[in-house]
């Protein structure tokens, strides 16, 4: 008894998902192009460790300097 590649696939579409919405969220915080790091993040989730050592870079990188607004 083995997994379905059926089975497979939902579990590495579902970590896709999860990864883009965590990577959006920390590459709103932490870099001016969110979108690409969120689609990277999805992507990563094709190689479970990859996308393990990709959020751990994006969580201890450096927050962008928050600027304040006029108003």
């Amino acid at each position: 008894m083995g997994i379905s590649s059926t089975q497979l696939s939902y579990f590495v579409i579902g970590l896709g998902i999860f990864m883009a919405a965590i990577s959006f969220y920390l590459g709103r915080r932490k870099t001016e192009t969110p979108i690409l790091v969120s689609v990277i993040g999805f992507f990563t989730a094709i190689i479970p460790p990859i996308a393990f050592i990709y959020l751990l870079i994006l969580l201890f990188k450096r927050d962008l300097p928050k600027t304040q607004s006029n108003g």
